[in-house]
Parts: structure tokens; C-alpha cells; sequence
């Protein structure tokens, strides 16, 4: 059996995440002040989890969240980071630039609500959907052939020892099940084949997690509500995944809502930092 872990981040606040501007592809802001001591604090929160890949939206404001996240990482600071088109936000066509007033506006003239409407020029859900699944894909594809790379080194283990793998610890704790993990100090661990970081944006996040749980069938954490489902993910909210292959089968991954949208590491950033609902 394969088994891997997936953070994903969303990008630190930009000026226009503030002044609730659509930004989606066209727009390329940079970070804010805001959102660079965000990017940090999501760095410190996650700095003693080891990952084995970094993948980013090749947008400047994930760009950046990517590279702050890392350079607060003991064990990544030299990683490189895989920059992917497949992870940009949704695009918005012509409501990019523009309030979201405007887009909910035009979603109104045309006798829809958001954020199923798609503006001339923009990007349906189902396409952004795609570009998720398919993105998702390729990991599990990565997973499985890093699994057969360790596998086929001659005296490798196998996973039935119990010594495959490598263990990673998590910042979070009482998420994993106790046939899963081993308290270590105050984070949480588990054995994995990879562990990988993914740094994207709000709609889009919201989209490939709508994927996991209505096409997947992803188990997601009791306490966690509808309306926290399909919230947008605060600006660098983290969410973790365990996904699990079971005979390599890359058609029918078992995956598991470690936590969602989780944004602790913001308490002492500043009262600025309210999660932006602007993508």
C-alpha cells in the first residue's frame, strides 16, 4: 500500500485580497505587508514537517507564500520548488480586476448566484475541477512510482516490517487514528512514502476539495460543519490530507481530512489578517 501526505496552503493576503478585488489569473499581485508576516507565521507552523516535494501555483502571490513557508522549514530551506499552471486560481475573465460586487452583479443580471457563475472569458467550476483532479492525479501517479523506486533498492524493507517509509511529524495533534500514528513530543507522526506541500489559491482549493468529498469520498474530521466545507480557506489556511493507494490503485485513492483550513497560526499576526472571502 502507498501512503502519502498533502498539505495544501493558501497563498498570504495581496492588497487586492483586501480591497476584495478579483485577482484570478490576469491579476498578479505580490504579497502584502500582511501577507508576507502571514506566509511567515504559516512557515513557523509548519517548520518541523519534512516534506520530500513543494509544488506551487506559478501566480507571484503563491510564488511568494511558497518560498516564505520554506524559508522558515528546518529540514527544506534548499528545496525546489515545482512551479504548476494546473494549481492557478480559477479564472474570472472579464470580472478580473474588478470588486466582487461586480461579479455578483452579473451573476444576478444573469439569473444565477455565485459562485457557480461563470463571467465571459471565465473558467466553469467543472474546468477548475479538472484541473484538480488531474493535478491530484499526478501525485498519486508520483507516490506510487517513489514507493516502487524505494521497493526495488535491493535489501529494502517492506512495508510489512513496518520500517519502509519515513516518519513525519505534524504540528497537529488528536486527528489521526491510533492505528496511525505514535504521539512524539507535540506533534503528531506517521509513516508515509512522500510528503508533499502544495501552495494554491481560495476557489480553487474550495473546488479540489469539493472533489475529494463528492467524487473521492473523502472522510472528513467529525466536528467539522457544511458551512466550514464550503468556506473559502482563510489567506495561508492549511489544510492536511493522508491519502492511501491500496494496491497501487490510483483509480480509487482512500483519503482522509486531517484538518481544513486551519489558520491557528494566525492568532498573532494581527486582527488585520481576518480571513479574506476574495479569491
Amino acid at each position: 500500500m502507498v501512503r502519502f501526505g498533502l498539505t495544501v496552503v493558501r497563498h498570504g493576503e495581496t492588497r487586492y485580497n483586501k480591497e476584495k478585488i478579483l485577482q484570478g489569473q490576469g491579476v498578479d499581485e505580490p504579497l502584502s505587508a500582511t501577507g508576507f508576516r502571514q506566509a511567515d507565521a504559516a512557515g513557523s507552523f509548519l517548520s518541523n514537517v519534512k516534506f520530500t516535494h513543494v509544488f506551487s501555483s506559478d501566480l507571484l502571490r503563491a510564488k511568494q507564500t511558497a518560498a516564505a513557508i520554506l524559508g522558515k522549514n528546518r529540514f527544506c530551506k534548499d528545496m525546489e520548488i515545482k512551479y504548476d499552471a494546473r494549481l492557478r486560481e480559477r479564472k474570472y475573465g472579464v470580472a478580473e480586476g474588478r470588486p466582487l460586487a461586480d461579479l455578483k452583479a452579473m451573476a444576478k443580471d444573469a439569473g444565477e448566484q455565485c459562485p457557480s457563475f461563470t463571467p465571459s472569458g471565465g473558467e466553469t467550476l467543472d474546468e477548475v475541477r479538472g484541473r484538480a483532479r488531474d493535478f491530484f492525479e499526478f501525485l498519486c501517479q508520483l507516490a506510487v512510482e517513489l514507493e516502487q523506486k524505494e521497493h526495488g533498492k535491493p535489501g529494502a524493507p517492506g512495508r510489512s516490517s513496518g520500517t519502509s517509509g519515513e516518519q513525519f511529524v505534524f504540528p497537529w495533534t488528536n486527528h489521526y487514528s491510533e492505528a496511525e500514528t505514535s504521539s512524539e513530543g507535540s506533534g503528531s507522526s506517521t509513516v508515509l512514502d512522500a510528503n508533499i506541500l502544495v501552495v494554491s489559491h481560495g476557489a480553487y482549493m474550495r473546488n479540489w476539495i469539493g472533489y475529494f468529498v463528492s467524487d473521492l469520498n473523502c472522510t472528513l474530521p467529525e466536528n467539522l460543519t457544511k458551512s466550514q466545507l464550503s468556506s473559502v480557506s482563510p489567506n495561508t489556511g492549511v489544510s492536511h490530507f493522508i491519502i492511501k493507494l491500496e494496491n497501487e490503485n490510483l483509480l480509487k485513492p482512500k483519503i482522509t481530512c486531517v484538518c481544513l483550513n486551519q489558520d491557528s497560526h494566525l492568532v498573532d499576526v494581527g486582527a488585520e489578517c481576518v480571513a479574506s472571502k476574495v479569491f
